[in-house]
Formats: C-alpha cells, structure tokens, sequence
C-alpha cells in the first residue's frame, strides 16, 4: 500500500489590495498581498492506458539483465546463474507471465471504477465517506490505490478489502471543492504486470458553520406583511401601547378594566401591529487578509457571519436575501423558510470554488437584490476602498443600513524596521478614516470578533431602530 499523493501545496489567501503608498513604504509593489494569490491547482496527467511490466517484474528483469551484461563482459559463465534466477520466477510465476508482463495476456480485460459518496453537502469539519468499487472479469492480484486530494478535504483514514477502497475525508474549509482524484493500480495474480484506472471523486459543498447570533435588530419602516416584529402603527398583535374607548362590536376581552372603572366607560386595549423585515446580506469578497498573529482569515470570518446572521433573521420568520460582490456579482432576492438558508449559502460558495482567484469587477447592485426599505448587512473587512462605493450607492438608495468589519491583524514588522512601523501607522489610519467616513454619513459601523458571538457586535443597535435616508 502507498501512501495517499498529495498536489503541490498553495497559499489560501485571496489577494488583497493594498494601498501603492502603503505598498512602497514597505518595498513591495501596489496591490501586494498579505498571502500569495491561489491559483487553481493542475489536474493530475491521465494514467497510462493498458497494461505495463509491474515493479516486481522490472526488478526481476534489470537483475537478469545486469548478471547477463557482466558476464559478458567478465566472460565468467557462472554470472548466468545469476540471471537464470530472475527469469525462472518469470516463468514459474504463471501461465506465460514472462511475455504477458509486456502482452497482458491473461488478465483482466474489462477494468472499471464505481465512486460512491455521501451527501453532496455538509459543514466545516464533518466526515465525508467515499467508496471506490472496482468491477472487473478475470483474476486480480492485489490494487494499490494513489490519492490526489482537492484542496479543501483532508484524508483521515484509508482502508482496502479486496476491490473495495474505502477514504475517510474532512471537510477543512468552505467552499465548492473537487475531492480529488483515485488512481488504483490492478495487479496480476503474479504481481508482475499491472494497470491503473481513475476514480474521479467528484465535487462537494462545505457550507460555513455559522457564527452564533440570535438578535434580530429592525429598521424605522417594515413592510406590510405579518411577522414578528412590533411595529410603530397599531393593528393586531401582542404588546399593548395604549387604551381606546371601545367601538361596538369589538371583542370583549379586549377590554381593559383597570380603565374603564376609572373613566366611567368601556375602554379597549390597542395593541402594536406585527410586522416581518425584509434583510439583505452583502458580502464583500473582493479581498481576504490574513491575520499575522491567528493566521484567520477575513474571507472566511466574514462568510460565518454572513450565515450566522441569515440564519437569525429566517427564525424569525424575516425575508433575508443576499448579494455577494467578489470576481463576479451574485445576488438572491429576498425569501423565508428554513429551506432558504441552504440556497443562500450555495449561492455564496461559488466565492471559493478550488481557491480559484477572478479579477473583481464592481458592477451596481440591480434593483431586485434591494427591495425598498430593506434592512442590508454589509459585512467586510474594510481593505479595500471600491466597498466605499457601493456602500455610497446603497446610502442614496435610502435603504437602512449597516457595517459590520471583520478587524483583521496588522501587518508584522520586524523589530527595528522604522519604515515598516511608519507604514503600518498609515495603514491603521487608512482604516480609521473609511470607519470615520461611514459614521460621518450616519451609517453605523460594528465590529466582529473571530470566535465571538455576532449578538455582542449588533447588541448596540438595539437602542434604537435603524434609520434610513428619506427619500
């Protein structure tokens, strides 16, 4: 058995663009990185088809040939016995084994590999079990199965009975990940010839655990549609906001008595109508720094709390859509259900599928994405300047809205690196001033620890509802 082959490695980060000023201070080039750019990894070369001489048989053979050419060469004929070995297990290892190592007679004619997976779905972290049954006719010594894994799976454990291979993969990132591939070489009864057929394992959806978060802040404004929120006008609900004299034909057990005794006539609770919110989560994908000191990335805290948050708002019953702008601008319009959790994640994956890099382009947002008086999440580590334009679009759209930073580390500089600490002083300020800007524009700006619960950031915008440009 050998051990599972593994592709060459490569970097994680998606680029982030760095200021040129901030770049030449510390002797890189405009838009350096904190990680290298992935690129996508190259396929395996097909394995060689039909049948070839096995390690056993080569062996066997370059022992014969070496004792034939030294005696030869030395003229010493005992040197021959030597080669008479090599050759005599040729022979004696099976019914024409010395010429069907190089014919393949004999052997299997009709090789195939069968991959059965699990769900095609599953979170960070969990087992993904993969069975490749090989169907063939005739006799087969033993297989040895070669392992080219994708790069967001780990193998765990590997197993062989009979023509069965059995892997135990982890799911490590999220993301669209191709699980790779399996090159099983088939053996002869002899061990002298064999032949290699791939396994293509497919493709898998590893959806983002999502952060922990059950507040549901709302805007001024919510639709007119049944929900859970209490909203501003009154209607039928649950909090009381107040007392009304009664109207005939109402209920009577709306009455409320305390009231009516000191008034002298009968008065009705009026209660606050319910409403559902309608959430959008924009997800900044144009980047993903690194943090030097947790080595965490910005990407995939930012997508964690993009799922967190869909998943809080869809318990309470709310409208939650999703724009993702990245390489290329996806956008799902607003829908509920627990089923829609799933189709929003999906539509947020394509982000990282093989950690494959595209240019970003910046496109503006379509209208659907935005129904009016949307509430919109725009979560983002605040590395690039081009958010600051789509968050400017969405303010003089007058939708709510909201910032919520993934802090990344600064850069590390090396003790005593003058430059580097200056450089970093500007980069810091960078930040502070788009934080300044947004605030300045009335538009609140959170910030999401690694690790932490998303209630401790949003908690804050309790207080109030969350106002929205007036039209």
């Amino acid at each position: 058995m050998t051990a599972g082959r593994q592709p060459p490695g490569r970097p994680a980060a998606r680029p982030a663009a760095v200021p040129a000023h901030i770049a030449r201070a510390l002797g890189g080039p405009p838009d350096a990185t904190a990680d290298e750019a992935a690129e996508p990894a190259e396929p395996p070369s097909p394995p060689p088809p039909g049948w070839r001489a096995g390690e056993r048989a080569l062996r066997l053979l370059t022992v014969a040939a070496v004792a034939a050419a030294a005696a030869l060469l030395t003229g010493h004929a005992w040197l021959l016995a030597l080669a008479a070995g090599p050759v005599a297990l040729l022979v004696l290892a099976g019914p024409g084994a010395a010429t069907s190592a190089l014919t393949g007679a004999g052997r299997p004619s009709r090789l195939s590999a069968a991959v059965e997976t699990g769900p095609g779905r599953c979170f960070e972290n969990e087992d993904i079990a993969v069975r490749v049954r090989l169907d063939f006719d005739g006799a087969a010594g033993w297989i040895d199965p070669g392992i080219t894994l994708g790069p967001g799976v780990e193998l765990t454990s590997l197993a062989v009975a009979g023509p069965v291979v059995e892997l135990a993969l982890t799911a490590r990132r999220w993301g669209r990940w191709s699980l790779g591939t399996v090159d099983v070489d088939v053996y002869d009864t002899g061990g002298l010839a064999r032949r290699t057929v791939r396994a293509e394992l497919g493709e898998i959806q590893v959806f983002p655990v999502p952060t922990q978060a059950s507040l549901t802040p709302i805007p001024v404004r919510l639709p007119d549609r049944l929900g859970e929120h209490t909203a501003r006008q009154n209607g039928d609900g649950i909090e009381v906001v107040g007392v009304r004299p009664h109207i005939w034909g109402e209920r009577q057990r709306r009455i409320h008595w305390p009231s009516t005794t000191r008034r002298g006539s009968i008065q009705i609770n009026q209660f606050a109508a319910e409403r559902t919110a309608d959430t959008v989560v924009l997800v900044d994908a144009l980047v993903d720094f690194i943090d030097p000191a947790t080595r965490a990335s910005g990407l995939d805290e930012t997508v964690r709390a993009a799922a967190g948050l869909t998943r809080a708002y869809l318990r309470s019953h709310d409208r939650v859509g999703l724009v993702s702008i990245g390489g290329t601008l996806r956008w799902l319009q607003p829908g509920s259900g627990g089923g829609y959790f799933y189709r929003i994640v999906e539509s947020v994956l394509e982000v990282r599928k093989d950690l494959g890099y595209s240019v970003p382009a910046l496109q503006r947002l379509p209208p659907p994405a935005l129904p009016r008086g949307a509430l919109v999440y725009a979560i983002t580590q605040l590395a690039d300047e081009r958010i600051l334009e789509v968050l400017g679009d969405l303010a003089q759209r007058g939708n709510p809205l909201v910032v919520i930073e993934i802090p990344t580390g600064a850069p590390y500089i090396a003790p005593g690196d003058t430059v580097g600490h200056l450089a970093r002083r500007l980069w810091l300020a960078d930040r502070a001033a788009m934080r300044f800007a947004l605030r300045e524009r009335g538009i609140p700006v959170v910030a999401q620890s690694a690790g932490k619960s998303l209630d401790l950031a949003l908690a804050p915008l309790l207080r109030t509802r969350i106002q929205g440009r007036t039209r």
